[in-house]
């Protein structure tokens, strides 16, 4: 197991540790329910310095992102950053990122801390063909995700940038807590607003005591990962590895606004195939209609205890006091309104199909 910058400041701090994705990282503080009430109404800071951060540069780096991811990177101007994936051979999935095009030949691609040998091995053998530099720097940059409807505020003393100016999905390297040349961006998992801080790995603790300083008049606390689920997936966000993975085409997992066949990219032909003929099956957002909560693995099943699918996120939610999941269901069971059931033990739960996100704000 690995260790994050900030390992002994969690552990003073009296998190509970768990190996995540080969990093020990914070799952809780005080306990899921607080946190995420936290993050949805004031602010707090995550370390998901386990992600992995890939710089993509040279001539041919646009068009090896091109060929590797499912969005257009070609429609990204500096300063701008962009939720794609990267299709696989076989009608799935190798991992979702965010891409972050930082000077003019010059990218940034963050991928899940559990695929970056994944990923990486993944990119190179494209590249081959390319020959862009590529430099994995996922053990020398930070990531801190300050979340929150107070973050804004709350921050602002630590920059001389205008927080508030940079737009959902943009960014701006600048000064950040003393700090030159930090990448603040404003995008985050939460849905509750904030920024994502890419720091070195030696200036990270420097930058977690000012925001913490800066923070505290807006009762701001440091939030596990735990709390960061809960939150995701009360938008509806994806999580690789539950709702997505090698075997989840885009277009079934409701990716096809980031899957764009404007350009030829892995398997784009297959899927645009899949897209026009309609997936047999696609990944649906329920909410419990009695008590229960819907975890990871239960069967999806129809009026006759038929099982028809799986749940492949579920929790109770903090802001909505319900149980909540998505899973994979058959194409007729698809519509908005459309009656499944959830096999809590030995108990089938009836449950509808809701349009996302859960949580509206």
């Amino acid at each position: 197991m690995k260790n994050i910058a900030l390992h002994k400041i969690h552990v003073n701090l009296g998190a509970k540790m768990v190996p995540f994705a080969g990093y020990n990282m914070p799952v809780s503080y005080e306990g899921v329910t607080t946190e995420h009430l936290t993050v949805r109404n004031g602010v707090g800071v995550f370390d998901v310095s386990h992600m992995g951060e890939f710089l993509v540069s040279g001539e041919n780096a646009l068009a090896l992102i091109q060929k590797v991811t499912s969005n257009d990177a070609s429609k990204l101007a500096i300063g701008d950053a962009q939720y794609s994936c990267f299709p696989n051979e076989d009608m799935g999935i190798v991992d979702d990122l965010i891409c972050y095009r930082i000077k003019e030949n010059t990218y940034l691609l963050v991928v899940n801390a559990s695929n970056i040998e994944k990923d990486w091995n993944w990119i190179s053998k494209y590249n081959q063909e390319f020959g862009a530099d590529l430099r994995d720097l996922s053990d020398d940059y930070s990531l801190l995700a300050i979340q929150g409807p107070k973050a804004v505020e709350a921050m602002q003393s630590l920059s001389s940038l205008d927080l508030a100016a940079i737009p959902f999905y943009k960014f701006k390297v600048g000064d950040f807590a003393g700090i030159e040349h930090v990448i603040i961006s404003a995008t985050g998992y939460t849905g509750s607003g904030g920024f994502e801080i890419y720091c070195k790995n030696d200036e990270v603790e420097h930058i977690w005591n000012k925001v913490f300083e800066a923070g505290a008049n807006f009762d701001i606390k440091p939030i596990g990962l735990a709390a960061r689920d809960t939150l995701r997936l009360e938008m509806g966000y994806c999580l690789y590895g539950n709702d997505i993975n090698d075997t989840t085409s885009p277009i079934e997992a409701g990716l096809g606004w980031i899957t764009k066949f404007t350009k030829e990219f892995v398997n784009h032909k297959a899927l645009a195939k899949q897209k026009e003929a309609k997936p047999e099956r696609r990944l649906v957002a329920f909410e419990l209609n009695e008590r229960g909560i819907p975890r990871q693995g239960y069967n999806i099943v129809d009026v006759d205890e038929n099982v028809i699918g799986n749940v492949t996120s579920g929790t109770m939610s903090p802001s909505l006091g319900k149980g909540i999941g998505l899973g994979y269901v058959p194409r007729e069971m698809t519509k908005t309104g459309s009656e499944i059931y959830i096999q809590v033990r030995k108990k089938a739960i009836p449950a509808t199909v809701v349009k996302l996100p859960f949580y509206k704000g």
